[in-house]
C-alpha cells in the first residue's frame, strides 16, 4: 500500500507546523548589524582615510602604510603563499655558506 501526501507550505508555515521557532527578527537584527560594521569599515579603506591615520606618524608611518598595502597585494595576488621575507633569509644563508 502506497500513501502519497502532499503538502503545499511555504517556509514559515512549515516552521510552526513543525514546532521551530521564528528566527526572522535575529536574522533581520544581524544583518543590519553587519551592515552597520561593513558601512563604518568601508570609511577605512578610503586611500585618503589612510593616509590621514599613518600620516601623523611621519615617515614610520607612511612606511608601515606601505608594508601594509604591499602584504595586501601579495596576499590578493597569491593567498596561499609564504612571505617572501623568509625564502630570502633561507635563499642569502645559503648562498653564503656557498661562498665559504
Amino acid at each position: 500500500m502506497k500513501i502519497k501526501v502532499e503538502v503545499d507550505l511555504t517556509p514559515i508555515e512549515a516552521r510552526r507546523l513543525l514546532g521551530l521557532p521564528d528566527v526572522e527578527p535575529i536574522q533581520e537584527a544581524m544583518m543590519n548589524g553587519l551592515m552597520e560594521q561593513f558601512q563604518s569599515a568601508r570609511g577605512m579603506l578610503d586611500p585618503e582615510a589612510l593616509i590621514n591615520f599613518f600620516g601623523p606618524m611621519g615617515a614610520q608611518g607612511l612606511e608601515q602604510l606601505q608594508k601594509v598595502l604591499w602584504s595586501a597585494a601579495r596576499t590578493a595576488i597569491d593567498p596561499g603563499k609564504k612571505s617572501t621575507k623568509s625564502t630570502t633569509r633561507k635563499r642569502t644563508k645559503r648562498t653564503a655558506a656557498k661562498q665559504d
